[in-house]
Order: structure tokens, then C-alpha cells, then sequence
């Protein structure tokens, strides 16, 4: 797997440090058929592990050690306190926390680890230094540090690995899902340049020439997102991460393609910054429609989903093109009613926090009208609006149930706009963040995927 910021040579190449094997030396030749147990395995790399979480952004979960032999621990386990991690960005070092430390045959966290080549040294994601970007993302290649301060043994006594004086520092970065997502950009008729992220489903990729055509879903990133990295718009939540993780990609292959509005250019002024931008909704359409013309998509079944600003351009974006869209997530946003009536034939499960204080649920300052608002004009167009309303900090079983129940509340109407508010003080971290529970619920991203202009 290739990290974000992957590195050819590791910071360190850590020496090995031998120490004699504690216990009986008949004990390897009463059991041949085990690997000799020995603390001479040297360390030969060590990465990142990081995460995209719901609601922490993006976080570095652990280090993955990789030794040149598998790591056998014979039932053992590793106590956390034998492994110290230092995290240095931006010329500040400071401590994590390790909580778990187990081996595993891949450089990647599990529930239960396995012999393998790697030792993984998890760390505590709610660290104050655990974030792996701001507004960028973070130089991390060789900002960690991993010293084993104590012997790993086996439940025998024998030392599988010795502690040493000598630390090891990362050599890159992996990204589980991200890093199955291309970098590229485009740059359209008009000279306009969108960077941007692609997963490609797997069936495409092993059999690019097939007949098969693919679902495409299209991520409109927030306004925090705007920016010249083509990283942020994946990992600044689970917008388009959502959609490729294994799960969901054995049960709905897609493509998914996430552009990113770029920061704008001396000269240019503030314009070009939103998806409703003239020059960045151009470049957008026109990028999709490369991309179909030049791919095996299903155009019955190309999707929006956004929050906030992201929202807003789904809105825009839907006025703007009614037949090309099969259906749309967007969450917090706003829009014109005046274009409502243009969309009122589109499936759409729409969500918003009632006290977001950044776009208003109803409509308040810089005259945003928002989801509410939306919602009515809607419904005066001639939709049928299912709503429902419930905490947003439920746990996933009962959030997903009440959204089943509100599906099937729809399904009986014969409605196909839903439309999910979440009470006030129910939106953890900050009230404009509702979508942390939207792309952790599978009732709607299974919604969405069944729908098809084919069907309407």
C-alpha cells in the first residue's frame, strides 16, 4: 500500500540488538515444527497508521514495526508500556499513548492480530497531538519516534524481542481506503484546472475492457476543504472514504470521484471558491462528463453527496442539470427555493442540525435559506417530504433504526424526499457537523445506491 506522504528510505535504519534466549535451549527441539524463537530480528522499516474517523478528522491511529522475521510471541502478549512513542510536528515533541501492541502479518490495526512480519503499536486517537492535518496536512514523514524500553517475551520467559537504546522513526505514512484513491486534475475547456481523488472499483480495474458499468458517486467537499493538497477532500471527514471502504465496495463497486476546489490565484479575487462559482461548477460538469464519456458508468445512477458549501453545490447543481441525477445526499447546505420546483421529481435524503449555527436550519444571516426552508419548497413544488426528527448522538443501531422506520414511513406515502433534522444539542463537537452520523449510516447510503433514473 502506498501512503499519502510514502518515503523510498526510513529516517533510521534501526540495527538489531541481540540478547541471549532466557530458558531451557532444548525447548526449540521439543517442538521443531515452531519457529526458534530468537531476539535476533532486526527492525527493517516502520510506518504510520492513520485514520479518517466520524468525528476526530484525521488521526494517527499507530506505527506499524516491520522486522525482517515473523514476530511469534507463542500465546504471548505485549505489555504497552514496553514501547515509547514520541510524536514531533511543526518542532514540537510530545508523548502518545500506546494502548495495544501486537503482531500481525500486515502493516494495519485488527481486532485480533496475527504472527506476521509487523508489530503494531496502537496509540490512543483522542491524544491532543494525534491529528494528522490542520487545515494541510501535517509533515509526518519521520515525526514519530518508537523506542522499546523492555523485553517482548513469550509466556515462557524467552526474549523475542530486546529492548534497545536505538529508536526507530517512520518512513511514511499509510492511509487505509484513502490510499486507494488516484491523484489527479483536469483542466477544462475554458482553462480551469479541478484537482482531484478517484477510487476505481476492483471489478473495473481487473477487467478495464468488460461490459459491467459501475454506479459513479460524485463528493462535493465542504468549505473548510477549499485548498491546493488533493488530500483534504478525503480525509477532512468520511465523505468520500464512506464509499470505498471494503465494506461497501463488496456490496455497491462505484466509482467514486472527489474534485477539490483550489485556493484562489493572486489577482483573481474571492471568486472561485464555492461550487456554485461559475468557473468551478463549469470545470465540475465538465469533468463529469469526461470522466462518464471516457469510463464504464451506469448514467442512470451518478449520485451527489455533500455537506455544507458541498450541499449548497448539490443544490445548485441539481437545478442546474435535473436529468442527469439519479439521487442526492446533501447535509447541512442551502440553496434557492426559487429553483425547488426543478428538482421536486429527485430522490433526495436530506439532513441538518436545528441549532448548526453556521448554516442556519431556517434561514438567517447572509440570507441562507437553509434545509428547512428548502424542504417547504419542495413540498409546494409537489414533492412528498417524509421528515423525521431524533438525536444525533445516538448509537449507530438506533440512529439506523430510526432512519428505517422514517424509509419505510416514506416508502408508504410514496415519497421520495426524506428529510432528517437532529435536535438541538445532540450534534457533538459543533452543531454544523452533522454529517458524521450521515455516512456512518448504512439505511441511507443503501438508500441511495437503489436508486436509479431508470426506475423513476
Amino acid at each position: 500500500m502506498t501512503g499519502i506522504n510514502r518515503r523510498a528510505a526510513l529516517s533510521l535504519a534501526a540495527g538489531a540488538v541481540t540478547a541471549p534466549i532466557v530458558g531451557s535451549p532444548n525447548v526449540a527441539a521439543a517442538a521443531p515444527e515452531q519457529p526458534v524463537v530468537s531476539a535476533r530480528n532486526p527492525r527493517v522499516g516502520a510506518d504510520l497508521v492513520t485514520a479518517v474517523t466520524p468525528r476526530d478528522n484525521w488521526r494517527v491511529a499507530a506505527v506499524a514495526i516491520r522486522y525482517a522475521h515473523p514476530v511469534d510471541l507463542r500465546g504471548g502478549v505485549v505489555a504497552p508500556s514496553a514501547f515509547r512513542v514520541t510524536a514531533t510536528v511543526y518542532g514540537t515533541t510530545a508523548p502518545r499513548t500506546v494502548i495495544r501492541v501486537y503482531p500481525n502479518a500486515a502493516p494495519e490495526l485488527a481486532e485480533r492480530g496475527r504472527t506476521g512480519n509487523y508489530l503494531i503499536v496502537e496509540l490512543d486517537t483522542a491524544d491532543a497531538n494525534a491529528r494528522a492535518s490542520g487545515t494541510d496536512p501535517f509533515p509526518l514523514d519521520g515525526a514519530y519516534a518508537v523506542r522499546q524500553v523492555s523485553d517482548v517475551t513469550t509466556p515462557r520467559g524467552e526474549v523475542v524481542l530486546a529492548a534497545s537504546p536505538f529508536a526507530i522513526r517512520n518512513g511514511g505514512v499509510l492511509t487505509p481506503v484513502v490510499d486507494d484513491f488516484t491523484a489527479g486534475s483536469y483542466t477544462d475547456s475554458a482553462g480551469f484546472e479541478l484537482d482531484f481523488r478517484l477510487y476505481q472499483p476492483d471489478g473495473f480495474l481487473r477487467d478495464p475492457d468488460g461490459r459491467t458499468r459501475y454506479p459513479l458517486v460524485v463528493t462535493l467537499h465542504g468549505g473548510g476543504e477549499v485548498a491546493d493538497n488533493n488530500t483534504t477532500q478525503l480525509t477532512a471527514n468520511r465523505l468520500a472514504v464512506t464509499f470505498a471502504k471494503p465494506d461497501r465496495r463488496r456490496r455497491n463497486p462505484a466509482f467514486v470521484l472527489s474534485p477539490q476546489i483550489p485556493l484562489p490565484r493572486p489577482m483573481e479575487g474571492p471568486d472561485g471558491t464555492d461550487w456554485t462559482d461559475a468557473r468551478v461548477q463549469a470545470a465540475t460538469v465538465e469533468l463529469i462528463d469526461t470522466f462518464v464519456a471516457g469510463r464504464p458508468v451506469d448514467t442512470d445512477r451518478i449520485y451527489l453527496v455533500g455537506p455544507s458549501s458541498g450541499a449548497r453545490g448539490i443544490f445548485s447543481l441539481l437545478a442546474r442539470l435535473p436529468d442527469r441525477f439519479a439521487a442526492a445526499l446533501p447535509t447541512a447546505g442551502w440553496g434557492d427555493p426559487s429553483t425547488m420546483s426543478r428538482i421536486a421529481h429527485i430522490p433526495i435524503w436530506a439532513d441538518h442540525s436545528i441549532d448548526d449555527p453556521i448554516v442556519p436550519y431556517v434561514e438567517g444571516r447572509f440570507g441562507r435559506p437553509g434545509t428547512w426552508t428548502l424542504m417547504n419548497a419542495l413540498e409546494s413544488a409537489g414533492a412528498k417530504v417524509t421528515r423525521g426528527e431524533w438525536a444525533n448522538d445516538l448509537p449507530k443501531a438506533d440512529f439506523e433504526s430510526r432512519s428505517r422506520a422514517l424509509l419505510r414511513t416514506a416508502d408508504a406515502a410514496g415519497g421520495h424526499v426524506l428529510f432528517t433534522s437532529y435536535t438541538r444539542g445532540t450534534t457533538p463537537v459543533n452543531p454544523h457537523l452533522s454529517w458524521a452520523q450521515t455516512y456512518e449510516n448504512d439505511v441511507v447510503v443503501d438508500w441511495l445506491f437503489a436508486q436509479s433514473r431508470g426506475r423513476r
